[in-house]
């Protein structure tokens, strides 16, 4: 057992190194032969379990988003297909059966039309050949829904397990892909000539996508079936609606071989409504309270005093998504990295006292979206948590004037 523990502690001082040397400037093949032979008989958990500890000790997820690269470049002559008696990710419905689906039409969207615009791009930059690369990269955008169910609904279950590392190195990745897709847009449609620069991010776009659905499915994918129960796929196959598909349309549902849950999610509904609550100023049912909180015309959220998401409502026009596996998971998990910082001040201002609450507002598409956090306390001013409430406030920006009298 030491000589193991000796190893591990031995490889993980050796990609502590090769993190370093990529710091520094060294290329993915520079430093590719080094991790090849590290990595040599140990399996993709492992090598994610020695990331995990590196951020624990402190160092920075972008330095280890760094490695991605060489994982990608290594594993596509490593990795050999792990057996299983039964491959559910194979069986139509199953959550990563349709990752892969999409990843298939992703691919086909790039190989098929974006490649095939980009050469008559390169040929000739006329009005024509740019509206159909803007056309490409506005169906490419919807990748995004790809990355949320990934985001919202695999990495919470891998942080259950404890496997945080991958979650947030690849949340970042993901950050990254958005946010150059936009910029691609944006520079097609207010193009006015540097064709050579624009067909540099367009193939760097494409490069990162290409990229990340090898990383999905090869490392990713495999070490989340391999962790992953049924029961764990069924809830994330569930709440997968709610924030929709990349370029499919998913028919039919996904059933695992041993259950039938139908009876025992009725009865666990009807036993969630049974009773009244009392309140210093009436009494509601559950049923009534969850209607009530579900037909306001925004969002909300609570968070507890230690910083777990315990509730969240559910109106027809959803701002943000939102999905049932984040209940009792910590809210800073729930945030890209890039954002954490952001989530934690608030946290600290609001629970500290300095604030009652705080503001921001944002322009999404054709919402002007206000987002506020308040700090939630009983009747002795002891701090229970964090509400954030999102509203799309452009409807009521436009009002003017009086109304006195009912509409038609």
């Amino acid at each position: 057992m030491s000589e193991l523990i000796n190893n591990r502690e031995y490889r993980q001082k050796i990609l502590k190194e090769l993190i370093g040397e990529l710091h520094k400037g060294k290329t993915v093949d520079e430093v590719k032969p080094r991790f090849e032979k590290l990595i040599k008989g140990i399996d993709v958990k492992e090598i994610t379990q020695m990331e995990q500890a590196l951020i624990m000790e402190g160092m920075p997820v972008e330095e280890i988003q760094k490695l991605c690269d060489v994982h990608a470049s290594v594993f596509k002559g490593s990795i050999e297909e792990i057996h299983r008696p039964e491959k559910p990710e194979n069986t139509p419905g199953h959550p990563v059966y349709i990752l892969k689906l999409e990843n298939k039409e992703i691919k086909k969207l790039i190989d098929d039309k974006i490649m095939s615009h980009l050469e008559e791009l390169k040929g000739q930059d006329n009005s024509k050949n740019i509206e159909k690369i803007i056309k490409d990269f506005q169906s490419l955008r919807e990748v995004d829904k790809h990355y949320s169910r990934k985001e919202n609904l695999l990495f919470p279950y891998l942080e259950k397990y404890n496997m945080t590392a991958p979650a947030k190195v690849m949340w970042g990745v993901d950050d990254e892909i958005r946010y150059i897709i936009r910029e691609v847009i944006d520079d097609l449609v207010n193009y006015n000539g540097g064709r050579d620069n624009l067909l540099d991010k367009i193939n760097k776009t494409i490069n990162s996508v290409n990229e990340m659905i090898f990383k999905e499915e090869n490392i990713l994918f495999p070490m989340a079936l391999e962790t992953l129960s049924e029961d764990e796929w069924l809830k994330i196959q569930e709440e997968s609606d709610e924030i929709g598909y990349t370029l499919i349309n998913v028919k039919g549902k996904w059933t695992p071989n041993r259950i039938n849950t139908g009876e025992k999610v009725k009865e666990e509904e009807k036993e969630s409504y049974n009773g009244y609550i009392k309140f210093n100023t009436g009494v509601l049912s559950k049923e009534e309270i969850n209607a009530m909180l579900n037909t306001l015309p925004l969002d909300i959220t609570f968070v507890d005093k230690n910083g777990i998401v315990k509730y969240f409502s559910q109106g027809k026009e959803r701002i943000f998504a939102r999905t049932k596996s984040v209940i009792g998971r910590e809210v800073r998990n729930c945030h890209p990295p890039a954002s954490v910082h952001i989530v934690e001040q608030i946290i600290k201002d609001l629970k500290g006292g300095k604030k009652e609450y705080e503001d921001f507002w944002i322009n999404m598409g054709d919402k002007y979206v206000l987002i506020r956090y308040f700090a939630v306390k009983d009747e002795k001013g002891e701090f229970l948590g964090i509400m954030e409430v999102t509203q799309n406030i452009k409807p009521i920006q436009k009002i003017t004037g009086e109304k006195r009298l009912m509409s038609n």
